[in-house]
């Protein structure tokens, strides 16, 4: 890309600035809080008083933040944390559709990016199953399940003799249990605090959605490009 204002770059790093501060709150303590958020936000927006064309960059912030109901929608469907959907809002507003690359960019970029990152610790379970089952473990011990539940559950999860931050996703039914795989609302229900279980890992998608962002950054949109658009 040629050109890059110096303004470009302090948008970008202000952004990278802020996941990094969220994603420290969200992998310390779960949490991380609104102020984060309202105050990266806020100085987004001051920056559009810096614009040279302060209408064209009004416009892009605006159209950027088409992301905004789609975020919430999905937050309160339990698919990502309140925390998630504000860090796209911000993120919009302080770095709209930008990116280093000449491939396309759309107001969903980070996102679609994000939700093919979130591939990634699929497969960290499934390799984290095969090597259990390798070293001899019944993962299923006591289980009564098809082959087909079984796979997909180790997929989306595994045993944990003490988990930490996940949910739980058996239940016993007489003396036989059972794999449930329901949706976990992330903001409304605790962690598992029982022991040798399977659960399905509480990971921090704030993770995935600055991973999503550095993609965007260097690559532009992944599904987008591949598909040749």
């Amino acid at each position: 890309m040629e050109g890059i204002s110096d303004l470009f770059l302090i948008r970008i790093g202000l952004a990278l600035f802020m996941l990094v501060v969220g994603g420290f709150f969200d992998i310390w303590k779960r949490e991380v809080h609104d102020y984060v958020w309202i105050i990266f936000g806020s100085a987004g927006a001051v920056l559009l008083l810096f614009e040279p064309f302060q209408m064209n960059a009004l416009y892009s912030t605006l159209f950027a933040l088409i992301i905004a109901p789609i975020s919430i929608i999905i937050w309160r469907m339990g698919l990502f944390g309140g925390a998630d959907a504000f860090a796209l809002i911000a993120l919009a507003i302080i770095a709209p559709q930008m990116t280093f690359s000449e491939n396309m960019v759309t107001p969903f970029t980070t996102l679609s990016n994000a939700a093919v990152l979130f591939i990634v610790p699929l497969l960290v379970n499934l390799v984290h199953n095969i090597i259990s089952k390798l070293r001899g473990e019944d993962i299923f011990e006591g289980f009564e399940e098809s082959i087909h539940k079984k796979i997909l559950a180790s997929l989306l999860g595994y045993r944990s003799k003490n988990p930490k931050h996940g949910f739980l996703i058996e239940k016993t039914e007489g003396h036989v249990k059972k794999i449930v795989l329901s949706l976990h609302h992330v903001d409304n229900e605790n962690f598992s605090q029982e022991s040798n279980t399977w659960i399905t890992p509480g990971i921090p998608y704030l993770l995935m959605i600055a991973g999503g962002f550095l993609i965007q950054l260097a690559y532009g949109d992944l599904i987008l490009t591949s598909l040749g658009i």
